[in-house]
């Protein structure tokens, strides 16, 4: 297996290419970029910063990865960074920002991911392994998107929220505030409306697991009590629930934001 580079593309002194890398016309990739084997840089496509990409990443005409935070008075100490995991497949002009130093310097974008046309994802932000966003789908820095995480085009999520794992957010939803593992969230403000049933499905879980957490559910976000009591009450009566003991983890491990509820 050879590398192949189009005579007119760019790649910078420094630059790691693996084996059977293929790097289109016109496309530039930077002096500190590391290409896994068997990725495919089309056209046009830019590569640049300190940008690790994993096995089979195709990245498609016009995209922009691995440029500097947007954000006031950035000085490059030599940690900002990003990394994409193996297979993931970049669209048309996608733009991926690399970490702010001040937080670690890491951006992250997971395993066997689609981002589709126009997607941007912005500085420290942790994308977990198969999640699709679709076009235009834009995060703001500092955002964790946990595994196989389904998000609609045109989605927004605000700065420092989480979307737990399993979770949907529909198309143009606006999110301000945290998503539950396994939650569905649309509108503006996006609001909870509530399981993912139909990714559940699609994932293979059990119809007895999707029972225990209906149930569960329903209980988490009753009208009666106090948010923890009826957490606690859900957990001692669906504790044998891996998915609903996701939830809880997530639930009392937020930090920053409020959680999305139902209206």
């Amino acid at each position: 297996m050879t590398t192949n580079i189009h005579p007119t593309a760019i790649v910078e002194e420094g630059a790691s290419l693996g084996e059977d890398v293929s790097v289109g016309a016109f496309a530039y990739i930077g002096s500190e970029v590391t290409l896994g084997n068997g990725c495919r840089i089309h056209q046009r496509a830019t590569v640049t910063g300190r940008t690790e990409l994993g096995a089979h990443v195709e990245v498609f005409p016009g995209a922009v990865i691995g440029t500097p935070p947007q954000i006031l008075n950035f000085k490059d100490d030599g940690t900002s960074r990003l990394v994409i995991g193996a297979s993931t497949v970049i669209r048309e002009h996608v733009t991926i920002h690399s970490g702010s130093p001040a937080h670690g310097g890491l951006t992250k974008v997971g395993a066997n991911c689609l981002l589709m046309v126009d997607v941007h994802v912005a500085h420290d932000c942790m994308v977990g392994d198969k999640c699709v966003l679709a076009n235009n789908v834009a995060l703001g820095g500092h955002i964790i998107v946990e595994d196989q995480v389904w998000m609609g085009g045109l989605a927004a999520v605000h700065q420092f929220c989480r979307i737990g794992q399993h979770a949907f957010v529909g198309g143009g939803a606006i999110v301000v505030a945290d998503v539950i593992p396994y939650g569905s969230v649309i509108g503006n403000h996006a609001h909870l409306a509530g399981l993912n049933i139909v990714g559940m499905k699609r994932r293979g879980f059990s119809r007895q697991s999707i029972h225990d957490l209906r149930a569960a559910y329903r209980m988490l976000f009753a009208k009666e009590g106090t948010f923890s009591e009826r957490v606690k009450d859900a957990e001692e009566t669906y504790g044998e629930c891996a998915e609903l003991m996701e939830i809880i983890r997530f639930i009392r491990s937020s930090k920053n934001r409020s959680l999305c509820l139902p209206e």
